[in-house]
């Protein structure tokens, strides 16, 4: 007994140098809070900074970035993706740069690799950025405060808030039509001050970025209803991008082999706190 004693030491050093000489494929690779998959390398890019992943992003954006500043940011579906994109690209980690909503569409910037921004892709935008292969599909959404009434009807007659520059905008002004002037907003936190001080009575944005919101009011805002308008998200690059087709292998890799679906299993399903196929549609 006494000598079996003493061979513990030796073999608990020998388990851990067989732990240390394990194939590295066995062992989960990780970005941020993301565990990445994939071949590391299989699609390289030549990044605008060596070793790692520039990414811009308008925050905030629950789910999607979880964090308020791109210094803190370390998970979420567009996070979880970069981090992907990042390791089959052959690098080591995502810098993350805040963007605002105005400069993601704009095309001008040049200081970064791609830019995950639930960016809806229409044709007004190409002429101006770089889109990759569709990511996520999404609608028009209309966020209200709890109790509110409102129905596909009524909700002309309503005062209504938008976030400017986005397609929630556009389809407000151009397809809805109210019959009351429309208030725009330039960024999230105002539209959804305006709502929560009753300034407005309905938010109008992406089904999916809203139901994020509404899970963070805390009960006091929630989504009523949507419209069908057959939206996909793309991430956006610098024009003329020698990286593009490298990208839009990687992007379409992740849906086919359920990258994505797993993602937003984990990180919407949780910031939205419901299903948005049982969010009612409304007709314009």
């Amino acid at each position: 007994m006494r000598n079996a004693k003493r061979q513990l030491p030796r073999l608990c050093c020998a388990l851990a140098v067989l732990a240390c000489s394990l194939p590295r494929p066995l062992l989960a690779e990780m970005i941020g809070n993301c565990e990445v998959s994939g071949q590391k390398g299989a699609d390289p890019i030549t990044p605008m900074i060596p070793g790692q992943l520039t990414v811009r992003a308008n925050l905030p954006a629950p789910g999607w970035w979880n964090g308020d500043r791109p210094d803190t940011v370390k998970d979420g579906y567009e996070y979880c993706m970069a981090a992907d994109i990042a390791y089959r690209a052959g690098l080591d980690k995502v810098v993350v740069v805040y963007a605002a909503w105005a400069q993601v569409i704009a095309g001008a910037a040049k200081n970064f690799d791609l830019t995950l921004s639930q960016a809806s892709i229409t044709e007004p935008r190409k002429k101006t950025v770089d889109f990759s292969v569709p990511y996520f599909s999404s609608d028009i959404g209309v966020l209200v405060k709890k109790g509110t009434k409102m129905n596909a009807t009524t909700i002309k007659n309503m005062r209504l808030g938008v976030y400017q520059g986005t397609t929630g905008a556009d389809f407000v002004t151009t397809v809805l039509k109210p019959n009351q002037q429309v208030r725009v907003y330039p960024n999230v936190p105002a539209l959804m001050a305006a709502v929560t001080a009753g300034q407005i009575d309905a938010a109008l944005d992406d089904t999916a970025d809203l139901l994020g919101q509404a899970q963070k009011s805390n009960g006091l805002l929630e989504v009523v209803g949507q419209y069908k308008t057959g939206e996909s998200y793309g991430a956006i690059y610098p024009k003329g991008s020698p990286n593009e087709a490298a990208f839009d292998r990687i992007i379409q890799s992740l849906k086919d082999d359920g990258t994505l679906n797993r993602l937003a299993g984990k990180y919407l399903a949780e910031a939205w706190g419901t299903d948005p196929t049982q969010v009612p549609y409304f007709e314009p």
